[in-house]
């Protein structure tokens, strides 16, 4: 007997690899193979069943990049085999690499009934357990030539994530195709070696347990016949009973296996093979339900849902089934696992409706959890959104990714900005990709912070990213840790029995509040900036057409647009995908994108344009639109007014140089670079600018993060900056009213408009760049001279503090961060507002002054462009227009406001009529974020507000129509429960809210 545990783990390696696994199939025969190479885009599946094949060997290259192969494999099933199982082995080329990253296929019988997918860790089609011996064989293969793109590191530029710059050189050489012997029992001998030997490689080296089961797998290896392992296995697997069946103590952590595949919308791969990874998983999927009887598998993101609904019924109708039994659950209740750093508040809200709505809808189903594993950061007004959908718990694994602070909790309370707590769990497996391989297992046990205070954790099981899902292979694995000594205790359950046992044995768990913030993947924020002005700007778009629509709807029956909104929201909450709005998707995506917002933005345009025009009638009077929540040059929010003109703004010679601005409001110097070294605010005879500094400083710097490099953004970046002062030309505009600003550096150009509007507090400043650099990082810059300690940041439905300081590594750790429309910072009495109509990335540092000022300069930097190579190569290239204003004086309220406004510029029409607002609100404090008719058709008039400026208020809202009654709902319309109708005098209502409270009212008209 070997004692060494060394030489016994080295043995079972290579017994393992060279003799064990090559026996499960220790028989088999060639399959006759031929092919048709689609010629395009991929086909229907009756057309593709059609093609006529040529043949084609074994040894063959295959697949041009994004191309689509059908394979028809045929033959016969030995008569000598009669009486045993047979599988086909189908081997299209694959790598080791995890499935979803190459090459992947499924499988159809001769009617078209799909069979199962087909990756690098499911490669078998079983055909008969047992045959008769003499069967004849026809499959075919749907086979995706899909690049690989991702080699981990070094990241190398490619061009193979754009079919139309992939070229068409083979990717892939055929490798198996035949018909083989299962030899389930050596199957099961390799099995329980793996997950012993797992096991013994995670126990302590004293440990009886694991001397126990070294004893025991060395005894095992000793039975095997190595020149006739099939005819050993069996005497082998039994020298392992007794330790496989010892069972675990009762204090073992206990773990919640999830079958999962996380399969990302687009990432590497574009949205169109996204229907088809989700086909070929779920067809796994459902197949294993039907062989594994404790098996349950989970799957997240309604539009996968819809796309198998739509595009594959035969795959659809198996899920339903599997759904009805309680095995294939719906988990999450959103959209897509969107981003939820950058989404808006209507849109992070949308997302949970359209989610929910679709589960309640098909299946009857309300999820009560957030799934979100992936996603990277979460924004602190998520939970009140999450509470307001219906829902009640949090699942997600990224934050362990986070590369400077270990997170301290894996199951507790996460506190929104307005106190609103969501029961939150984070896996201590770290990742939402297990395999049940002994090294998890133990390592969420031991991973596990809340020890000693509750036992449970979740495990989410199987291949994901790319699709593939669970196995049989992690089944049988979780088979043999249900209760097994020495392990965690494993056993399948759905998210929601998770959570209900999690929350029961841990009633008071510890708080986080505010944000959840990955320390990883900043540069996410910025990446790819026409997707994220695509983003901001239809979200804007959205609300201006439901608002408009459905006052048009009111007023003069126009016909409100249901369907074509529902369409269009669904398009926008899909590219809210964590690696579509994030900018971390292949070039394909990201061209898709940018054409996809263009039409988005056409077809708003025309609901918003018609809508006006029904509103105003017919005539010549020039009147100007407001969307916005709040009044602005004598046009109330959401109504429409005759236009009118205010003021003027003077512009006159700067002594050194350089042009003045002056409104009588604010007086703005620019100097002789086109710099802004002075924005004096005249109500308080105050300068804005720090002491000498100069703002609408245009800084570069270096980008080249250690890995992931549209992800990423390392704090070294900092090290060494250019600031951009050399001007081409710095003169006076057009309208003798604004200053225009040449730049040339690199191979880039930047023009920049700078105009002060008459009787306005802003400074606004219109960027053009004309972006060709390469790993760059471009910066606009705001010294400013306020003392302040923390600063405000706009996010869902309302605005999260963050510290000016780096008092702590978690402080330090945000060096660059997320805002929507507005960032402010303050003094008592006096602020400065930064906003933006398109950005999300920013960073505030603040500096001692050393001119014996002792004062402190806080810089607001707003990030504009990055350039990294992968794996867009030319991501950002190209020409980009950023607006954005200074704000003086401003207190968060005129932050607030502000932020709307550079958003949701007024609209001009000519026409025969004011339009007065369907509803209005007494309080600025109190934000409209939404008007529309209910979803359900009803006529109803749906109004969503939420309180803007972090305190307390009590407002009165005003229909602009005869209300029958009013009920307060959920975000899905519904009543909400145990919440009373708010009072009520005919039309107008009374709200009460607390700080950043959400509130959704729906009004019945009479």
């Amino acid at each position: 007997m070997h004692d060494d545990r060394s030489l016994v783990e080295a043995r079972l390696r290579r017994v393992l690899d060279e003799r064990l696994r090559p026996a499960v199939y220790p028989e088999s025969v060639p399959l006759r193979v031929a092919v048709w190479h689609a010629p395009g885009e991929p086909v229907p599946v009756a057309e593709g069943l059609a093609a006529e094949p040529e043949p084609i060997e074994v040894g063959a290259r295959w697949g041009a990049p994004w191309g689509t192969s059908w394979f028809r494999v045929t033959g016969t099933v030995p008569e000598a085999w009669a009486g045993r199982t047979v599988e086909a082995l189908l081997d299209l080329g694959f790598d080791e690499n995890m499935p979803g990253f190459q090459c992947e296929g499924l499988v159809y019988r001769p009617d078209g009934t799909p069979v199962k997918g087909l990756n690098p860790r499911n490669q078998w089609v079983r055909v008969g357990a047992p045959v008769d011996g003499g069967e004849e064989v026809r499959l075919h293969v749907e086979a995706a030539s899909n690049p690989v793109i991702l080699d981990y590191h070094p990241f190398r530029p490619t061009r193979l994530g754009d079919k139309d710059t992939a070229g068409h050189e083979p990717q892939y050489t055929l490798t198996r195709m035949d018909l083989a012997v299962f030899d389930e029992t050596v199957w099961r001998l390799v099995l329980d070696l793996e997950v012993l030997g797992e096991l013994m490689a995670e126990l302590p080296e004293d440990s009886a347990r694991r001397h126990d089961i070294l004893r025991a797998v060395d005894r095992a290896l000793d039975l095997v016949d190595l020149q006739d392992v099939n005819g050993t296995a069996e005497r082998a697997g039994a020298a392992l009973a007794g330790v496989l069946a010892a069972r675990a103590v009762p204090s073992a952590h206990r773990i919640s296996a999830v079958g999962h595949a996380h399969i990302d919308s687009a990432w590497l791969w574009p949205l169109r093979e996204t229907v088809r990874k989700v086909a070929r998983t779920t067809a796994n999927m459902t197949a294993l339900i039907e062989d594994e009887p404790e098996f349950v598998f989970a799957m997240s993101q309604a539009q996968q849902w819809a796309w198998v609904k739509e595009h594959r019924p035969e795959v659809w109708a198996r899920v339903r089934k599997a759904v009805a039994e309680g095995r294939f659950v719906p988990a999450g209740g959103m959209w897509v696992e969107s981003d939820t750093n950058m989404p808006g508040s209507e849109a992070m809200a949308r997302q949970f409706v359209h989610g929910k709505r679709f589960f309640l809808d098909e299946f009857g189903i309300e999820n009560e959890e957030a799934w979100l594993p992936d996603t990277f950061g979460f924004a602190a007004g998520l939970p009140q959104i999450i509470r307001a959908a219906g829902s009640k718990w949090l699942l997600t694994q990224k934050i362990s990714w986070s590369r400077t602070n270990s997170f301290p909790h894996h199951t507790f309370h996460w506190e929104g900005i307005d106190g609103t707590r969501i029961f939150t769990h984070f896996p201590p497996v770290d990742t939402y990709n297990c395999s049940m391989r002994g090294g998890e297992i133990a390592h969420a046990a031991r991973n596990f912070k809340e020890k000693g205070r509750a036992r449970h954790s979740l495990a989410p099981t199987g291949w994901g990213d790319g699709g593939g899902g669970t196995t049989r292979e992690m089944v049988a694995k979780a088979a043999r840790l249900r209760d097994l000594e020495g392990s965690a205790t494993v056993a399948w359950e759905t998210p929601r029995a998770f959570f209900e046992k999690a929350e029961a044995e841990y009633p008071e768990p510890p708080v986080w509040v505010g944000e959840l913030y990955l320390e990883l993947h900043r540069a996410t924020l910025t990446s790819q900036a026409r997707t994220k002005q695509g983003n901001r700007r239809s979200e804007h778009l959205l609300r201006e057409a439901e608002l408009w629509a459905a006052t048009a709807a009111v007023r003069t029956g126009f016909p409100y647009p249901y369907g074509e909104l529902d369409r269009i929201w669904k398009t926008v909450l899909l590219h809210q995908f964590h690696d579509i709005l994030p900018g971390s998707s292949i070039a394909w995506v990201h061209r898709e994108a940018r054409a996809t917002y263009e039409r988005v933005a056409a077809e708003l345009t025309g609901i918003i344009e018609a809508a006006q025009g029904a509103l105003a009638g017919e005539g010549a009077t020039p009147l100007v639109f407001n969307a916005a929540p709040h009044a602005r040059a004598g046009v109330p929010a959401g109504g429409a007014a005759a236009a009118r003109t205010t003021g003027g703004t003077t512009l006159s010679p700067r002594p050194d140089g350089g042009h003045v601005l002056d409104n009588g409001r604010l007086r703005v110097g620019i100097d002789a670079r086109g710099l802004v070294v002075s924005v004096h605010d005249a109500a308080t005879d105050r300068e804005t600018v720090a002491p000498g500094r100069a703002a609408n400083l245009l800084q570069l710097h270096p980008d080249f993060p250690n890995m992931w490099d549209a992800w990423d953004v390392d704090e070294f970046y900092r090290n060494t900056v250019t600031d951009l002062t050399e001007a081409d030309s710095v003169t006076a505009a057009g309208d003798g009213a604004s200053v225009r600003v040449v730049r040339s550096f690199g191979a880039s150009r930047v023009t920049q408009v700078l105009s002060l509007p008459p009787g306005e507090r802003r400074l606004v400043i219109d960027t053009e760049v004309d972006w060709h650099e390469t790993e760059k990082f471009l910066k606009l810059a705001f010294p400013l001279d306020v003392h302040a300690e923390r600063y405000a940041s706009e996010t869902q439905f309302g605005h999260v503090h963050r510290p000016t300081h780096t008092n702590t590594s978690w402080e330090a750790a945000k060096f660059e961060a997320c805002n929507h429309r507005f960032v402010h910072l303050e003094e008592p009495g006096w602020g400065v507002a930064l906003v933006n109509d398109s950005t999300y990335g920013h960073d505030v540092t603040r500096t001692v002054r050393t001119d014996g000022d002792r004062g402190t300069t806080t810089t607001v930097r707003a990030s504009l462009l990055r350039a990294p190579r992968f794996p867009d190569p030319e991501t950002d290239q190209g020409v980009h227009r950023f607006r954005h204003a200074l704000v003086p004086g401003a207190a968060v309220a005129v932050a607030v406001r502000e932020g709307w406004r550079i958003n949701l510029p007024e609209r001009r029409v000519t026409g025969a009529r004011e339009v007065a607002p369907l509803v209005t609100v007494d309080d600025d404090a109190v934000v409209v974020t939404a008007v529309k008719l209910a979803d359900d058709g009803s006529g109803d008039v749906v109004v969503r507000f939420h309180e803007a400026h972090g305190g307390r208020a009590r407002a009165t809202l005003t229909a602009g129509f005869e209300v029958g009654g009013v009920t307060v709902t959920d975000l899905l319309e519904r009543p909400a429960a145990g919440t009373p109708a708010p009072e009520r005098d005919g039309n107008r209502i009374t709200v009460r809210l607390r700080p950043f409270e959400l509130m959704t009212l729906r009004l019945t008209r009479r």
